[in-house]
């Protein structure tokens, strides 16, 4: 796991394919040692990663939303680490990790691994999510789910609060030459698909570590966030919902970015 300006970089090996992973974290007030409210992991003896991000309204009824997100990625760590090698569940993890989580709040989150198949395997719950890249192209992204606009499915220890069962489920083949960008809203919130793709892309062409390109999407990301004319997937989808919501979105970043290389 990492701190505000801390970053992983981990190479995970399984079957003939590797993620070789990178991370970095930016918070919404970035001159403020305090956490916020996203948390990720990498889990390199089981190929897997993890992001959360807790849901800033419980800060209104004195609740602060990263303890959630930091016990709940801390739990996913640890039944992460009780799964068969190569055979990582991101259902059971998430399931597991759920029931462990007894702080206030609530999170989304979304729990990927490689399998020795070469698939990927993974569960989102809510607007934190991941996107595929292969040979120059977004081939795949996962849907955000939302009971409305800005109001993502959430785990959490209050009556209204969704189940792990509800989060969505997906498999994928994945290709050596691929890259997997995975993050919070803060990413997604304030930069579309083909601004991610530019932004990874020119990276991977200089010979960039994921580590590296990680923080070139996550600090696009907060420049943007902190325009006030900025044009964004979040004011794009305000319009729809008949809201009227202008520039970037300031929030935490958090981005992971994955490599698939052969062994």
């Amino acid at each position: 796991m990492a701190a505000d300006g801390d970053s992983d970089r981990v190479g995970i090996q399984e079957g003939n394919l590797k993620m070789m992973c990178g991370s970095f974290y930016i918070a919404k007030d970035r001159e403020s040692r305090l956490q916020g409210d996203d948390c990720h992991f990498i889990c390199e003896e089981m190929q897997t990663i993890g992001v959360a991000d807790g849901v800033g309204g419980w800060s209104k009824r004195g609740v602060d939303a990263g303890v959630y997100a930091r016990e709940l990625i801390n739990n996913s760590l640890l039944a992460t680490l009780t799964q068969p090698l190569s055979q990582v569940d991101p259902m059971k993890v998430l399931d597991e990790a759920s029931v462990k989580t007894r702080a206030a709040g609530s999170s989304t989150a979304c729990i990927i691994t490689l399998h020795k198949d070469n698939m990927l395997h993974a569960v989102n719950m809510g607007d934190s999510g991941f996107m595929v890249i292969r040979q120059g192209a977004a081939v795949y992204k996962s849907p955000i789910q939302q009971h409305s606009f800005n109001h993502p499915y959430q785990l959490g220890n209050c009556a209204n609060c969704d189940k792990p069962r509800q989060a969505q489920v997906m498999k994928l083949a994945v290709e050596a030459g691929d890259v997997i960008i995975a993050g919070t809203d803060g990413l997604f919130d304030n930069l579309s698909e083909s601004q991610i793709l530019e932004t990874a892309a020119t990276g991977m062409a200089q010979g960039l570590h994921p580590e590296d390109v990680a923080w070139q999407v996550a600090e696009r990301a907060y420049q943007i966030s902190m325009d006030k004319k900025a044009v964004t997937p979040f004011t794009q989808s305000s319009k729809m919902a008949g809201k009227h919501y202008t520039g970037g979105k300031q929030d935490d970043i958090t981005v992971v970015v994955s490599c698939i290389l052969h062994t």
